[in-house]
C-alpha cells in the first residue's frame, strides 16, 4: 500500500494513493475496527468514483450485479445494521417505503434506474447516519462495543462489535465484486 505521508512519527492518519484512510497500526479496539470499516467504505467509493450511469449499470456476465446495485445494497446494509438494529430506529427513507415482499432485491433492481449522483448521495447519507449512531453508542455513557441490540426481528441479540466486524466482512466481500466490475468497465485495477 502506498501512503501519501508517513504516520510512523506523527501518529496522523495516512491515506493511500486512492484517498483511502489507513487503519491505525496500534490503537484501541473500537478505533481499529472502525479504521478497517472506513478503509472498506473508501474502497467502494474509489471503485465507483468517476463513473456515469452506463458505467455504474454495467454487468459482469453471467451475474446481474452492478456497481450501482452495490452502492445501493451497501447503503441499505448500513441502515439496516446501524440505524435499525444498533440504534433501534425505524427504517429511514428510501427503505421505509419499499415493498420487500414484492421485490426482495429492490435495492439491486431499482439502482439500475437511479441517477448516479442520487445513488452516491443515498450511500453517503447512510454512511453518515451509521457514523452518527456509532459515535453515540461509543460515547462516554453509551453501551460501547459490548452493548447488544435486537437483530432479525428480535430472534437474536448482537453486539456493536459484531455489527462492525460483520460490516467489514460485508464490504470486503462486495469490494471484491467491485474490483471485477470496475475492471470490466474501464480497465481500472488495484485493491
Amino acid at each position: 500500500m502506498h501512503h501519501t505521508h508517513d504516520d510512523v512519527t506523527t501518529g496522523e492518519p495516512t491515506t493511500d494513493e486512492h484517498g483511502r484512510p489507513e487503519p491505525p497500526f496500534a490503537a484501541g479496539e473500537a478505533a481499529t475496527l472502525l479504521g478497517f470499516l472506513d478503509f472498506q467504505r473508501a474502497t467502494l467509493a474509489w471503485k465507483t468514483r468517476g463513473l456515469d450511469a452506463e458505467g455504474l449499470r454495467a454487468r459482469l456476465h453471467p451475474t446481474g450485479m452492478t456497481l450501482a446495485g452495490l452502492l445501493k445494497h451497501l447503503a441499505w446494509v448500513e441502515d439496516y445494521w446501524f440505524t435499525e438494529t444498533a440504534a433501534g430506529r425505524p427504517a429511514p427513507p428510501p427503505w421505509d417505503a419499499v415493498d420487500w415482499a414484492a421485490d426482495g432485491d429492490w435495492e439491486w433492481s431499482s439502482a439500475l434506474t437511479d441517477d448516479p449522483d442520487e445513488l452516491r448521495r443515498t450511500w453517503e447519507t447512510s454512511v453518515a447516519r451509521s457514523r452518527e449512531v456509532v459515535t453515540g453508542l461509543l460515547a462516554g455513557d453509551g453501551p460501547g462495543l459490548d452493548g447488544t441490540h435486537a437483530a432479525w426481528g428480535g430472534r437474536a441479540q448482537v453486539s456493536l462489535r459484531w455489527i462492525v466486524v460483520h460490516m467489514v466482512e460485508e464490504y470486503a466481500r462486495h469490494n471484491g465484486h467491485a474490483d471485477l466490475l470496475r475492471e470490466a468497465v474501464d480497465g481500472q485495477v488495484g485493491d
